[in-house]
């Protein structure tokens, strides 16, 4: 033990740095990575050792320094390794290491808590870490009531709006998503239109009851073994890179070579982490891996029960799991002797944090591997252009799956012209003639297929015909959604602001509203409409959010359902044997967002959900309609021509200057007042202008300029985007800004994004 007499600890404050505390004689246990029970201000907070020193550090009087108060721990609860990680990870992102300490503690045992609260000792509610045990919860549900006209705004309307959309809901769902929630829950209970109840909840089994049955490993064909060979000889050290991307095809058996890869790790006694985009949509890759390696694979989900967590972390730290699967998450899984991180379709957007501590997964996934001497496959049937151009760089090392793992082939593709293909047979516009007749041939062979419509609802907008005015949210500058199986209410998808659709113009008065373009809602009863014997479901976030997609996609896979309609969520790498077809309906949804990342998201989108068809034994099929035939995104998805696509995309953004080839820090100003949005964003850009390395050219200040949505929950949104094409001069930028945002307007909040990856 280190003989210290000071500790730098993280506590849970929005501050960026550490404090220092002394270490009385006789307190055992204080080691870095250890909680402690620290006095700042007037609060008792647990914190982390960062580090000791034997001397207070430079420039503090040693007689104002605090003693610790106690450790919580026997051992320390983050090992060197992931603590060291934490501590680059908040360097990089510029974000308060407390909070990024939040993201890997586990648990606190209610025991312990429940004693240093009956002390007096500790503020639960600014403890790093839930509590466990106690397992009453309270849920919020809606009443019937209606509240007067103009009694509510802000996230009282918001809570509202969100509990009649999804009906109960856990109290600490809501703080999360609304800091007042809790507030606002208090005045609608006290208006008789929200009712409160505490009752205690039942535990998530952690697996099915059911186990899966062995699966045997199967045979490696050439490019899987050659892909397997080259982690293996990276894990006994023999290979000379140390991190990879795995570039196959869809349905190329990209998996397999992460389980050949995971075995491989246990067998030199060392653990693993697999990263998907959301563990909800994906029971069936957890199935196949305890298919192969048993019970010894924790899941890390939001969908288990606190105390189930905390028993999959200490596994976990203890050794006794030594795989972790999980959302992004799981990056900060405790795992013992790391040997090899998987980060399975690496492209998708849900591995950057869009809140809190703004990480990116995939890109700290290599770091992490890097320190901890772990080897990181980085997996996509559609890469993403920054880890395909570290690939070009020789910092990763690229492995090819270039055809399917099965006899199938990629699908033949069709594109169809809106332009010139109007209504189909069924009068229905967005069902074209080619798009009729491959449903109808699908339906005649006894296949399935999937249409698919990222946009849900019924319809996303109603216009008035009268004075042209769209109904917009009044807390969002976005359009409502008119949503029918809700009771005909319209819904706002950013904030949950709800209303009943009114029978004339809220503008003008006439009654000439009308609901205009289409929803996957619509869109399934369209096709319910014109296929009457076909059996058709929908899943999108309406219908199946989270762990209940999967019941949706059990009903496919037992052929029970002949046409699914969805969004986003049926491009997330399932495997459903008997689908042959898929029909794109409008592809121009996704490559007409304001962001110079649409087309590579589009072209992902489009190669993501036609790789579904055709996977086994019969051919597949793909239609798409779009009203934009020659953009590159559709042209080449529609040959499956991944990397001609890539080519194009990295000369467009090299001659514009942005992502990989330049670097984006993004800073985010938001106000209920526009003007004080507006001027905060003004002097934070006229701070940065100052700097030198903006007067030297070597970093440029963009903006400010409202951003993309302008209002959003009340609240008037601005950006100030700062690009360079090094790291160095642009951190020395950001800090100034950092510095000095303390001296704008207390009611601005100003939030920096490290690499954004949504410029919304």
């Amino acid at each position: 033990m280190v003989s210290a007499r000071y500790a730098d600890v993280g506590l849970p404050v929005p501050l960026g740095r550490s404090f220092s505390y002394r270490v009385p004689s006789g307190l055992a246990g204080a080691e870095p990575g250890a909680r402690v029970l620290c006095s700042f201000g007037p609060r008792k907070v647990l914190g982390i050792v960062l580090g000791l020193k034997e001397r207070p550090p430079e420039g503090l009087d040693p007689e104002r320094i605090k003693d610790l108060e106690a450790v919580l721990d026997p051992e320390p609860v983050l090992p060197r390794e992931l603590l060291r990680f934490l501590v680059e990870l908040s360097a990089y992102y510029l974000a308060p290491v407390g909070e990024v300490l939040r993201l890997a503690v586990p648990a606190v045992e209610r025991d312990r808590v429940e004693a240093l609260r009956r002390q007096g000792r500790l503020d639960v509610a600014a403890a790093l870490g839930p509590t466990v045990g106690g397992r009453a919860v309270t849920f919020a549900v809606a009443t019937d009531a209606v509240e007067p006209p103009g009694s509510l705004r802000g996230q009282a309307q918001a809570v509202l709006g969100l509990l009649r959309a999804q009906g109960e809901t856990q109290v600490t769902a809501l703080q999360k998503r609304y800091g007042n929630a809790r507030a606002a829950l208090k005045k609608l209970e006290s208006m008789g239109l929200v009712t409160l109840s505490k009752r205690r909840l039942e535990r998530v089994s952690i697996f099915d009851e059911t186990a899966p049955p062995e699966d045997p490993a199967p045979t490696l064909n050439a490019a899987q073994r050659e892909a397997v060979d080259s982690i293996e000889a990276a894990l006994a050290g023999m290979h000379r890179h140390r991190a990879f991307l795995l570039f196959g095809v869809t349905g190329s058996g990209k998996t397999e070579v992460y389980m050949h890869s995971i075995a491989a790790a246990l067998a030199e006694g060392r653990g693993a982490i697999v990263m998907v985009p959301e563990i909800a949509l994906t029971p069936q890759l957890v199935g196949r891996f305890r298919a192969r390696f048993g019970d010894a694979v924790a899941v890390l989900h939001s969908a288990l029960a606190p105390a189930d967590r905390y028993a999959m972390w200490r596994k976990l730290r203890s050794g006794t799991l030594r795989v972790a699967v999980g959302a992004r998450s799981a990056l900060f899984a405790p795992v013992a002797d790391l040997g090899l991180i998987v980060v399975d379709e690496e492209h998708d957007g849900s591995f950057k944090q869009e809140e809190g501590v703004r990480y990116h997964a995939r890109d700290m996934a290599l770091l992490r591997g890097h320190r901890a001497g772990a080897v990181v496959v980085l997996g996509s049937a559609t890469p993403s252009v920054e880890s395909v151009v570290l690939a070009r760089r020789d910092k990763l090392g690229e492995l090819r799956l270039p055809d399917r793992a099965t006899a199938a082939s990629l699908p033949a593709v069709e594109i169809v012209d809106l332009r010139r293909h109007r209504r189909g047979p069924s009068g229905h516009r967005m069902l074209t003639m080619p798009l009729h007749r491959a449903l109808e041939a699908t339906l005649a062979a006894g296949e399935q297929a999937i249409i698919f419509l990222n946009r849900r609802g019924f319809a996303p907008a109603v216009v008035c015909n009268g004075c042209g005015q769209v109904v917009s949210c009044r807390d969002c500058s976005v359009a409502l959604t008119y949503h029918r199986r809700a009771g005909g209410r319209l819904r706002c998808h950013y904030c949950d602001f709800q209303m009943p659709l009114a029978a004339a113009c809220p503008e003008c008065g006439r009654p000439e509203l009308e609901l205009e373009g289409l929803g996957t809602e619509k869109l399934e009863s369209a096709i319910a409409e014109v296929f009457p014997r076909a059996r058709v479901a929908r899943l999108d976030r309406d219908v199946a959010g989270g762990a209940k997609s999967e019941k949706v996609l059990d009903r496919v896979r037992a052929r029970e359902v002949d046409i699914l309609v969805g969004t986003q969520m049926v491009t997330k790498g399932h495997d459903l044997p008997g689908v042959t077809l898929v029909g794109v309906v409008n592809a121009d949804a996704a490559l007409s967002m304001p962001d110079f990342r649409a087309a590579e998201r589009g072209f992902q989108l489009l190669v993501q959900v036609a790789g579904r068809a055709g996977r086994h034994d019969r051919p597949g099929r793909v239609v798409i309609q779009t009203r934009d035939p020659e953009h590159p995104a559709v042209r080449y998805a529609a040959r499956h021509d991944v990397l001609g696509f890539l080519v194009y995309e990295l000369r467009d953004r090299e001659e514009v200057g942005y992502p990989p080839f330049r670097r984006l820090s993004l800073l985010r100003v938001d106000a209920v007042e526009e003007a004080r949005a507006r001027r905060a964003a003004a002097e934070l850009a006229t701070l940065a202008r100052g700097c030198p390395e903006v007067v030297r050219g070597e970093v440029d200040v963009l903006g400010p300029a409202p951003a993309p949505i302008a209002r959003l929950r009340n609240r008037y949104r601005f950006r100030v985007l700062l690009r360079g094409a090094a790291r160095g001069p642009l951190r020395r930028v950001c800090r100034v800004v950092l510095a000095g945002k303390g001296d704008v307007d207390k009611a601005v909040r100003v939030a920096l994004d490290v690499d954004p990856v949504s410029m919304l």
